[in-house]
């Protein structure tokens, strides 16, 4: 409980110290990249993470001076990674043509009821339309921008706000099948002070495709970013717990029900030398997961094994891969890194 509360604390001071500080994201010309730092390294821990990455692969700082960053996706027909700030209550968008502009502002809270919260938007995925779907903080909920997405607007409709007649604390990270169904976490890192709302639970839930909301957990602490495997029979989730920071496996079943829940990885020994600790994770084409956790983002394969680590000397709180995964994007507290692979 103890080191619980020191995370509460210390993730509110952060919200707080950068709201107080007002600084901006970087929008100089990109043309020429910041140095890397020798915090910045690749290290190697299985000859199967070779195929992935090379041990000296190229660094690249993007953009910078963010309050929170979070949720990077990649979207094809924009050729242009999206990403959340979270306190900002923002998403930008970083491409090769224009490098770092404001995508969407009110991405995350709206009306005057939230004007204050300092927290916005968080996770973003596609639909099956190629629609912009968000986790929201402020507005406690999963929505579709009402936009095209070469013409963004803060337009929302909403998929999901509450189960069985409460509110969701904060959706956070979220995942959809090839059905349609959205798989989301919903801890309390939107509220006050980390509390959980008066749900009494930081869930996982799944929005079917008709918009029907069930609960599929109930037991996790602090249940984070979500990912599907490749073959969609296993859900992913990190679980950002100081106490028990761990990546989980769950069956999917036919109905889509969860089961045979195990851990996966235990980030706890990393976390004794390393600052963060376990947030989002995407799966690569070659069935790997990139989970970010404590000193930045670990490739861990199916069963467990600790391939790789990408340090990147700060917490890292979500990474995603381009179309052609290319390369990894990763949002790193208030940077944007891209990071070469094979």
């Amino acid at each position: 409980m103890h080191n619980r509360l020191i995370f509460s604390i210390a993730f509110s001071l952060l919200i707080l110290a950068s709201c107080s500080n007002r600084q901006k994201a970087d929008f100089s010309d990109n043309t020429d990249i910041d140095p890397i730092t020798e915090q910045l390294k690749i290290e190697i821990y299985d000859s199967i993470a070779l195929s992935l990455i090379d041990i000296d692969a190229t660094f690249e700082i993007l953009a910078k001076g963010f309050w929170w960053s979070e949720g990077p996706l990649w979207v094809d027909e924009l050729q242009a990674v999206l990403l959340s700030d979270v306190p900002a209550n923002k998403i930008y968008k970083w491409s090769e043509k224009d490098s770092l502009v404001i995508y969407l502002e009110s991405a995350g809270h709206s009306g005057e009821d939230h004007k204050d919260s300092g927290f916005g938007p968080n996770g973003l995925i596609l639909d099956l339309e190629n629609n912009l779907v968000l986790c929201q903080h402020g507005d406690r909920r999963i929505a579709r921008m009402d936009a095209d997405l070469k013409n963004p607007q803060a337009q929302f409709i909403t998929l999901a706000d509450t189960y069985e007649g409460k509110q969701f604390n904060s959706p956070n990270d979220l995942v959809m099948d090839y059905a349609g169904n959205i798989y989301f976490t919903d801890p309390p890192y939107g509220r006050p002070e980390n509390q959980t709302g008066e749900m009494g639970i930081n869930g996982v839930f799944k929005i079917s495709s008709d918009k029907e909301v069930s609960l599929l957990i109930d037991s996790l602490t602090w249940p984070n970013g979500i990912a599907l495997s490749l073959d969609q029979q296993i859900l992913y989730i990190n679980q950002s717990d100081p106490e028990n920071p761990v990546l989980y496996g769950y069956d999917v079943a036919l109905d889509g029900s969860l089961g045979n829940g195990r851990v996966l990885f235990d980030f706890k020994p990393l976390a004794e030398n390393a600052g963060g600790l376990p947030d989002g994770l995407k799966v690569h084409k070659s069935g790997n997961i990139f989970a970010t956790g404590p000193g930045g983002v670990h490739i861990i394969s199916p069963d467990g094994k600790h391939l790789a680590a990408i340090k990147t000397g700060k917490s890292t709180a979500n990474c995603a891969f381009d179309t052609d995964q290319k390369y990894l994007y990763t949002t790193t507290t208030d940077l944007l890194l891209r990071v070469k692979l094979k």
